[in-house]
């Protein structure tokens, strides 16, 4: 979701996020107000995944007001505000007509799986068919994950989107462009821009060069006219045009997890978070050279706090399927009322009695990259109930994250010795001991979980020109936290571990089996499910 930062000087710097909004004390990072906005998001078909951005503005605008209220409330001048930052999930993709300054399509959401069919059909034209042929430039591996192959299903499938190309009226961005250009003006001179880390996701930029790359976008028939100009992390974009905060500067714009590896204050290499929210997402800051992962992770960049500074890339590993899982329980299945009752039901059995969950509900992501995967449930027996479910569901986010950092570690030589945790998910307390118990190693929870907001607000305060907050090491606020210490011994943790990898195994290529409607089409598929799913 599309997020906005906003910085006040009075009685010290503050910053505003939204759809989630928080105000920030900028000198010990605390949050001093909030306000949330919820955004829907639609499922047409079967693996789609939309939302719509004229609500997405509409939530921009909404929060942006309340928050001026809340402030002016709090006693602060909003003619003190002093800049915006603009963070978002960033591989979600939009295209709009820059003329009347319509979207074309709705948002086609970053977990999106209808490029299925797109992803193969460019699998195939790489030498050997393989997945990683851009890797070399892009640090990703061709996946429907990534914004150039929702960007060609559009052009491929939409006829509005193809017109507005045609006669040079589209625009394309991800969250933060359609944000800043709507804010900055929209048709009546908006900035069309975007930062390098939201830039880095979507397949056509070249993390070595830092441009759109002509030959990424031959490869995906994309023409570059519509692509937003690339900036740094952290510099002055445009000015908010209308509203209570006109003339103020936007001078902040990070993806989601960028600005969540700001916010937990990671600026040296080999530092590291992890983020739970709908999906679960783990960086490494590996400092001004890209490492070209060998284990399944995607090479990103990470920040570029300011024209004229160098830029910071990381390693990243990402799964689909985190906070979604309780979702999942609480909507489909019915399991609980509210999500914090998943805690409650996990702590009174405290085991998940061999019970293992796999939700590849949108195939697997690192460090598998495994589209035909799908979710399972293994280990029922007639003593399995709910309260082992939920368990095994919040251990499962837990195994997906041990699995990445030890493709890290290995990526990088460097064993990890502590990881920062920040998100929704972190509230849970039980989640938290379960990491710790599975890593091995002990997991920090700074007692502000929206580290995101507190990364964008970080880049907007900090461009140039607007200078209310300073990035050298003796002025980072320090900020309060808590530590998860590991309470089994390694053996137990490596024995849990192993089962729910055989787990994995039994959910891999559910999506490769064809139905067939006759009888004995019908004993294949049989036979085939057996062989391939039984040990």
């Amino acid at each position: 979701t599309g997020k906005v930062c906003i910085s006040s000087v009075w009685p010290c710097p503050v910053f505003i996020l939204f759809y989630f909004s928080q105000v920030f004390n900028a000198k010990t990072a605390e949050v001093i107000s909030q306000h949330q906005v919820e955004i829907k998001q639609s499922f047409p078909k079967e693996g789609w995944v939309e939302e719509d951005p004229k609500e997405i503005m509409q939530s921009v605008h909404e929060c942006i007001e309340n928050t001026c209220e809340k402030l002016s409330q709090l006693k602060v001048d909003i003619s003190r505000v002093k800049a915006v930052g603009v963070t978002n999930q960033r591989e979600t993709t939009l295209v709009w007509d820059r003329a009347t300054g319509e979207p074309l399509y709705n948002a086609i959401v970053w977990l999106d799986l209808r490029t299925q069919s797109t992803v193969e059909r460019l699998i195939k034209k790489a030498p050997g068919e393989n997945k990683n042929h851009l890797k070399h430039l892009t640090g990703l591996p061709i996946s429907t994950y990534f914004s150039a192959v929702k960007l060609r299903w559009l052009l491929d499938n939409v006829d509005e989107v193809r017109e507005a190309v045609r006669t040079g009226r589209a625009l394309f961005g991800t969250v933060d462009s359609w944000i800043i250009w709507n804010l900055t003006g929209g048709r009546s001179g908006g900035v069309h821009a975007t930062d390098v880390s939201n830039a880095s996701r979507t397949m056509l930029f070249n993390i070595h060069s830092m441009e759109w790359d002509p030959e990424l976008c031959r490869y995906f028939d994309i023409p570059m006219e519509i692509l937003p100009d690339v900036r740094s992390s952290s510099e002055v974009y445009g000015w908010m045009k209308s509203g209570k905060l006109a003339g103020v500067p936007i001078s902040g714009c990070l993806g989601d997890q960028s600005a969540a590896l700001v916010g937990q204050m990671c600026f040296e290499e080999g530092q590291a978070k992890n983020t739970y929210g709908t999906g679960c997402f783990l960086l490494q800051n590996t400092g001004c050279k890209p490492v070209m992962s060998n284990h399944g992770l995607l090479t990103t960049v990470a920040y570029k706090l300011g024209r004229h500074m160098p830029c910071c890339y990381a390693l990243e590993g990402s799964v689909a399927i985190a906070g979604a899982v309780v979702q999942w329980l609480k909507n489909n299945m019915g399991m609980v009322q509210t999500s914090s009752e998943i805690e409650k039901l996990a702590a009174e059995v405290g085991t998940s009695h061999g019970c293992y969950f796999v939700p590849a509900f949108s195939g697997l992501y690192a460090p598998y990259w495994e589209p035909s995967a799908r979710g399972i449930i293994c280990g029922l027996t007639q003593f399995t109930n709910k309260k082992h479910l939920a368990f095994a569901a919040l251990e499962a986010v837990c195994f997906q994250t041990r699995e990445i950092l030890d493709a890290m570690n290995q990526d990088s030589g460097v064993p990890l010795t502590q990881l920062r945790v920040d998100g929704g998910m972190t509230a849970n307390r039980l989640l938290m001991q379960l990491q710790a118990d599975i890593l091995c190693i002990p997991v920090v929870r700074p007692t502000m979980s929206e580290t995101t907001a507190l990364g964008a607000a970080v880049a907007a305060g900090a461009a140039e020109g607007v200078d209310v907050w300073s990035l050298s090491p003796g002025h980072l606020p320090l900020i309060k936290s808590e530590t998860f210490q590991p309470q089994i011994n390694p053996e137990e943790s490596d024995f849990r571990f192993s089962r729910w990898k055989k787990a994995v195994q039994k959910a891999m290529n559910w999506e490769t089996m064809e139905t067939c409607s006759t009888s004995e089409g019908m004993e294949l598929q049989l036979s085939l499910v057996h062989s391939e799913f039984t040990d």
